[in-house]
């Protein structure tokens, strides 16, 4: 079963140019050949005044280190010390600043920075993680066969604007607020106001928030951005004290099978690390980066991530990072990198020297779970796709996005083709999730 944006473009080219042309007044003009290169974005002025009204000022920047990283963090984790914490890595000021310290995110990778700041006097009570887009690419929620549409009417699609945290397809908030600000929907809400101005002022053809948290996409709903839905497989804890109490969840079909794959993945002298906090080292991120670009370069050409990024995250958060490694004959041949939050492993990317049967298997999906229900995690988010997943006990959720067009006829086009995809969503997913492998009853 699968759902691609690109297979619709045609249709949505029909919906555009049966109105005629792109709305008046905005973005005339192609942007060459599609899909574009990467290509340099101009830097626009820090601290630009997009907005202000009583009492709140809005800005955006081009550099993540230009906001305190205190104050950045009391907008992005501002439950971090809460009881109980809530605590999200991929928007904390050191995940972000390594992606741009490295120049992962950059303007020459087409990832300009471009964050929103809200202000009361010297006070920052909001942050929006930003970027200037001139391509579609490592944001895992496809607009590709939009753009195609767009220019095509005579549009120009890049640049955009994209709310999200590079590379990484994991659900976390977008509309940064400080709790102790007052009033943290509202300042939400003019986020999203302010993602609108922003677009406007760089003359970006949308916004394009992804991955947002569910009550942050009804915010934008109503300040006029579309909703949309996918879906990755999730695992959730069930209060388990063991892996084996996981298994005893499951039918026997697949609980027999996944001793199987796990006994197997092993078979050839494997041993199993963990590697968190004081027991990474760059040795270990060497090996893991040698994996990262072999397996990386054969799915997708050229990685994201180049390696000055793991030894930022190494310095700076290691105990928000677990290395799973795989070794044989005293040498590491494989490896999975994940991130810690206060409830979710998150798992992000994987890859490997040798190839032995179920490994990937037993590196991403069953340490994970082992792992979480050591830690007492609610859950286990193992990235986008993958609907083999399901049968190792990772279940079908739906996931949200919202995207403002300023267009009016282009944003009808793609508000009736969004419409359409959220059914098929809803309904994969109730499909999906009677499939699962969960005993259903006692006898099972």
């Amino acid at each position: 079963m699968s759902w691609s944006i690109a297979s619709v473009a045609p249709w949505l080219r029909g919906l555009v140019n049966g109105r005629g042309h792109i709305g008046s007044g905005h973005r005339r003009g192609s942007h060459g050949a599609w899909p574009p290169r990467s290509v340099t974005l101009v830097p626009q002025p820090h601290d630009s005044v997009l907005m202000s009204v009583p009492e709140i000022e809005l800005q955006a920047v081009s550099s993540i280190d230009t906001i305190p990283a205190a104050e950045w963090d009391a907008c992005a984790n501002p439950q971090a010390t809460g009881n109980p914490p809530s605590y999200n890595p991929f928007v904390s000021h050191r995940f972000l600043a390594a992606l741009e310290e490295s120049r992962s995110a950059s303007s020459r990778t087409g990832w300009a920075p471009r964050h929103l700041i809200a202000k009361r006097g010297d006070k920052i009570i909001g942050v929006v993680p930003c970027y200037l887009k001139s391509h579609s690419r490592g944001e895992y929620v496809f607009d590709r066969g939009w753009a195609e549409a767009y220019q095509h009417a005579g549009g120009s699609y890049y640049p955009k604007l994209q709310v999200s945290v590079p590379f990484t397809p994991a659900t976390g908030p977008r509309l940064l607020a400080r709790d102790d600000a007052g009033g943290s929907s509202e300042i939400k809400g003019l986020l999203a106001q302010g993602l609108q101005a922003l677009c406007n002022t760089v003359d970006a053809s949308s916004v394009h928030v992804t991955f947002a948290e569910k009550d942050e996409w009804d915010i934008l709903a109503s300040h006029g951005y579309l909703k949309r839905t996918d879906q990755q497989f999730h695992w959730q804890n069930r209060g388990y004290d063991s892996f084996d109490g996981f298994l005893a969840d499951l039918n026997s079909r697949h609980r027999k099978a996944i001793k199987r794959e796990r006994r197997d993945a092993v078979a050839n002298g494997i041993t199993i690390e963990h590697l968190t906090g004081d027991t990474l080292s760059e040795a270990a991120f060497d090996a893991f980066f040698e994996f990262y670009m072999e397996t990386g370069s054969r799915k997708w050409g050229t990685p994201y991530l180049n390696r000055e990024f793991y030894s930022l995250i190494h310095q700076r958060m290691p105990e928000d990072v677990l290395l799973v490694m795989a070794k044989r004959n005293g040498r590491w041949i494989a490896g999975a990198i994940n991130f810690i939050g206060s409830d979710t492993l998150f798992g992000r990317h994987w890859g490997a020297v040798e190839h032995h049967p179920f490994l990937h298997f037993e590196v991403c999906y069953y340490q994970a779970i082992d792992f979480a229900i050591q830690r007492k995690l609610k859950r286990v988010e193992a990235g986008a796709q993958g609907e083999h997943k399901l049968a190792r006990g990772y279940m079908p959720q739906e996931t949200y996005s919202a995207h403002f067009i300023p267009d009016p006829n282009f944003r009808k086009a793609v508000a009736d083709y969004l419409k359409r995809e959220r059914q098929y969503v809803s309904h994969a997913v109730d499909a999906l999730s009677e499939a699962a492998p969960f005993r259903k009853t006692a006898e099972d």
